[in-house]
């Protein structure tokens, strides 16, 4: 069995604000806007992983919530398993510090509008992680898609 090429993981966080809005980011090295967060590192639990990207990306140090879904998605030749994690309540308090390399601008939209802004696969990942979180599940998904549990 061929060991060389792992599967690409990443972790992210939903952030709100008080008006129940949803963070999305714009990176300045691609076109479309992503949810804070990143690749895991070799070694790095999921949720490492979303604590680093988070505290690099926003300048907030939080220790991510509840998984609200994973979701394995390959992309290309790549497979891809990605993490979505509760971010929390964002207030005027928690002051954010984009990660100027990376990230030219964030702003507070509502569900609709995220799922305009992000591509296809990532909206639909947002979409279930937003529904499992208003349910207390966490989801398994294939491609964005939610799968029953046996």
């Amino acid at each position: 069995m061929d060991h060389s090429s792992r599967a690409i993981s990443a972790a992210g966080a939903l952030f709100f604000d008080d008006a129940g809005r949803l963070l999305l980011v714009e990176p300045t090295y691609k076109p479309h806007w992503e949810i804070p967060g990143g690749v895991i590192e070799h070694g790095e639990t999921p949720s490492e992983a979303c604590r680093r990207e988070v505290a690099e990306e926003l300048g907030l140090v939080r220790e991510p919530g509840r998984l609200l879904v994973v979701d394995w998605a390959p992309q290309g030749d790549q497979d891809r398993v990605l993490f979505v994690f509760e971010g929390g309540l964002l207030t005027a308090d928690d002051h954010i510090r984009l990660q100027a390399e990376e990230l030219g601008q964030y702003e507070f939209v509502t569900p609709d509008e995220a799922g305009r802004r992000l591509i296809p696969r990532l909206a639909r990942r947002v979409s279930e992680a937003l529904r499992a979180r208003e349910s207390g599940e966490t989801r398994y998904l294939e491609h964005g898609v939610s799968r029953p549990h046996p």
